[in-house]
């Protein structure tokens, strides 16, 4: 595939002066020619997204809720076709691409029912006190200004639709900014949004969306511009933090890296438990080539159950298939690009040295890295203070629940984690005792349902996406009393 894919700008298709050339991180063939706009037109995007603020705000939810619906359905009707656009950009396994292509599907429809619910008003009496004799107050949530969403290139569909889902849901005028790096599947959302208008009737203000696949080093302009008073960024904790603090006046949804716990307790012990927990933990520390921020980087398991699950991990690491991402039987891809992946291999020669102990993996081809699993790694070194993004593994040994949750918390990150047990009190312990945005009982850190709220605490970020989480944060509340009424 060598179509060279325009931009979207203001809701149109554009071309600009120059273009740049999307590489498969497998194979390094051409997978795409994006055009790039100009800095004239990125301020014609811009200055459109603040023009249509009230527009869009005033546009009626059924035709918010109808476009939204239509890419839905879209997605879903080519879901083959986008999941292979998918792994050829970004190198996901086929098998992971079509699994997003599936959640993109369903943030569009959560969106679309969001859309219908959204602003109905809530009305409070004040006649509670005296003063507030005949008075109501009516809170609907109105749009802060026009959004810059700038996405990742892990999940290069499906990150890009928790961006503008929730934007045209709440009538809010947003800029997409996808990943140089996987571009393509970003455009293509604004394929679908453009063919809303001519196949299901419903026209948005001209302003209300904008893609625009511009490079990282023209971000900060877009950061800086008064006219986006609001940042939604999925991406690495300097550059997210580093946004943060050039904009302080700004609000920022900041959704940053982790480095993921799956701890496994006393109670997990039955030869069942033990063969599903190493599955899981083997799956999901090598699912998108590591490179989520909620996958497996860490098993804390408890002494009772430690000799009995390594090996089961090894084993369960060891049958993942590692290859083509385009071969149906592959499990593991390339990471994103060669560079990422002799960082990853740095980090693990940095451990090995330092005194930890490999167990399997820790080798590289090209953009590849074999699915690696390492014990006994010293607390000081990269991969234990840092997130990987890669399929490497590490083994921690604890005596009881408090080791195992304070091991958890030993981290500057604190996104999610996942607690393998079958009591319900150690279940609300962990809830309690964790600092992470997310608890997942009975399985590893890496489930996320696209409609719950999703995010973290300390260096994992602030704020929480979600469809009707972003569409609050994309919004603020605004009181209206009512005076002289009977209530």
């Amino acid at each position: 595939m060598k179509d060279t894919h325009a931009f979207w700008l203001a809701g149109r298709q554009a071309t600009g002066d120059t273009t740049f050339e999307v590489t498969s991180p497998w194979d390094g063939r051409i997978v795409g020619t994006v055009s790039v706009p100009s800095d004239a037109q990125v301020d014609e995007a811009v200055s459109a997204a603040h023009a249509a603020r009230d527009e869009f705000a005033a546009t009626p939810a059924h035709i918010r809720a109808a476009t939204l619906d239509h890419v839905s359905r879209r997605l879903r009707e080519r879901g083959e076709e986008i999941a292979r656009l998918i792994s050829a950009e970004n190198g996901k396994p086929l098998k992971w691409a079509r699994g997003e292509v599936g959640r993109a599907v369903s943030v569009f429809r959560f969106a679309a029912e969001e859309a219908r619910r959204f602003n109905g008003g809530e009305a409070q009496r004040l006649d509670t006190d005296p003063a507030g004799q005949g008075r109501l107050a009516v809170t609907r949530r109105f749009p802060k200004g026009a959004v810059l969403g700038i996405a990742p290139f892990n999940f290069p569909l499906n990150l890009c639709a928790h961006k503008i889902a929730p934007a045209i849901a709440a009538g809010v005028p947003i800029i997409l900014k996808p990943a140089p790096a996987t571009p393509l599947s970003g455009l293509m959302i604004g394929e679908l949004l453009a063919e809303a208008e001519s196949e299901a009737g419903t026209k948005l203000p001209s302003g209300a969306w904008s893609i625009l696949p511009v490079a990282n080093d023209r971000m900060p302009a877009l950061v800086q511009d008064e006219r986006l008073p609001v940042i939604s960024f999925t991406g690495s904790e300097k550059v997210g933090y580093s946004i943060m603090d050039s904009v302080p006046r700004k609000h920022c949804t900041l959704e940053l890296g982790g480095n993921g716990a799956a701890v496994v307790l006393a109670d997990y012990a039955s030869d069942e438990d033990l063969d599903w927990a190493a599955t899981r933990i083997a799956t999901f520390s090598n699912y998108q080539g590591g490179q989520s921020c909620i996958s497996v980087q860490r098993v804390i398991a408890d002494a009772s159950v430690y000799d009995r699950l390594v090996p089961r991990i090894i084993a369960a690491v060891e049958a993942q298939v590692t290859g083509d991402p385009s071969d149906e039987a592959t499990d593991v891809g390339p990471l994103v690009s060669e560079d990422a992946a002799e960082r990853v291999e740095a980090w693990v020669d940095e451990a090995v040295a330092a005194g930890a102990r490999l167990l399997t993996g820790g080798k590289r081809d090209g953009a590849t890295y074999a699915p690696t699993v390492l014990a006994d790694v010293p607390t000081d070194v990269t991969l234990y203070c840092e997130e990987v993004f890669g399929p490497v593994l590490t083994l921690q040994k604890v005596d009881g629940e408090a080791a195992a949750f304070a091991a958890v918390n030993d981290s500057k990150y604190g996104l999610q984690a996942g607690v393998l047990t079958h009591d319900l009190q150690t279940a609300f312990r962990a809830h309690r005792a964790l600092e992470v945005g997310g608890v997942i009982i009975g399985d590893v850190p890496s489930y996320r349902a696209d409609q719950m709220p999703y995010g973290g605490v300390k260096q994992s970020g602030v704020g929480r996406e979600g469809v009707k989480f972003a569409m609050e944060d994309y919004t603020y509340e605004r009181v209206m009393v009512l005076t002289g009424l009977n209530l």
